[in-house]
């Protein structure tokens, strides 16, 4: 059952930024899935760390502004480990999608580290690389 939980909560992440068919992507449940305090890491090109406010204002406006459409970022492969209340999940994701009038597709490598609140199970931390 935790496993099927894990995926639920790592597919409502993806589908946080998917504005396809004109519809407007759903940034802000991030704050639902991370825990207050999470961190988020790029890790290339240039290394960031962000907060969960400063992982999401740029990427809402972005996602709303009209540069970004049809975008649509989606898990390829995983490897789930849980222990007790902690769990992380190792990835690869690919994305497409239309910047600035110019189609694209990616892709890249994910991890996700969760726990499991009395609010059912959550992100602590996420880091990602996107393959160039």
């Amino acid at each position: 059952m935790p496993k099927s939980e894990i995926d639920t909560v790592t597919a409502e992440f993806f589908g946080a930024f998917d504005n396809r068919g004109g519809k407007p992507a759903d940034v802000d449940r991030i704050r639902r899935l991370v825990v207050p305090g999470g961190v988020i890491v790029k890790t290339g090109p240039e290394f960031t760390v962000y907060t969960v406010d400063e992982f999401i204002e740029p990427r809402s406006r972005l996602l709303a502004d009209g540069r970004l459409l049809e975008f649509a970022e989606w898990e390829t492969s995983e490897r789930t480990e849980i222990a007790g209340d902690i769990a992380s999940r190792f990835g690869a994701y690919r994305k497409s999608g239309i910047l600035d009038g110019e189609p694209f597709e990616g892709g890249g490598t994910k991890t996700i580290q969760f726990v499991r609140t009395p609010d059912g199970w959550r992100i602590s931390a996420f880091a990602w690389h996107d393959h160039a």
